[in-house]
């Protein structure tokens, strides 16, 4: 029975690298599989999956106003897998088509993204997914402090932390730091 996966955390915890990973296994045991992206996240390049230790693929976009389920019903008919980086990107009608991709498609559907952004709340496709997902599964990374980083700060060019701003913004190591919650209270003065 194929599934609905959500693999979340903060940023920098290796999503892109085991999403990279899982769909080599796949191909190495001769079995084709379908990776996308949010086409907002270019850091890689563009219609690229990069991870920070130097692996990249190439990947099909998704926009807010693409139709997943159609998408993988005519591109990923011969796949075994579905993989989904920077999944918070997606919407919750999306998240709806992969359950049905799922579902009726019979194709497992593995989803990558964060958790929550920097101000502490939940990104619109991470919270459909929290919902309706058949299997999450945290990827963990650490704080500074060795414990479990689940909180993440954005701070602009000088190192200030920023409590302010849209949801998204595209970025990195320069403007994102991965926290436990107790040192992101901290950072932020407890913004919530």
């Amino acid at each position: 029975m194929a599934k609905l996966y959500f693999h979340y955390s903060t940023m920098n915890a290796g999503k892109s690298t085991l999403l990279l990973q899982a769909s080599y296994n796949y191909r190495e045991r001769g079995m084709q599989t379908l990776l996308l992206t949010a086409a907002m996240d270019d850091r890689a390049g563009p219609g690229r999956i990069g991870s920070r230790i130097g692996i990249s693929e190439t990947a099909t976009t998704f926009t807010p106003a693409t139709d997943l389920l159609a998408l993988i019903a005519d591109q990923g008919a011969d796949c075994a897998c579905i993989f989904v980086d920077e999944a918070q990107f997606l919407t919750k009608a999306q998240v709806w088509q992969l359950a049905r991709v799922a579902d009726d498609l019979h194709l497992p559907v593995m989803c990558y993204g964060l958790r929550v952004d920097f101000r502490g709340q939940l990104f619109p496709g991470s919270q459909a997914l929290l919902a309706w997902a058949d299997d999450l599964r945290e990827v963990r990374t650490i704080c500074h402090c060795g414990r479990k980083a689940t909180m993440v700060v954005r701070q602009d060019e000088h190192g200030t932390v920023l409590r302010e701003g849209a949801q998204v913004q595209i970025g990195g190591n320069e403007t994102y730091v991965s926290l436990c919650r107790r040192h992101w209270r901290e950072a932020t003065g407890e913004p919530i």
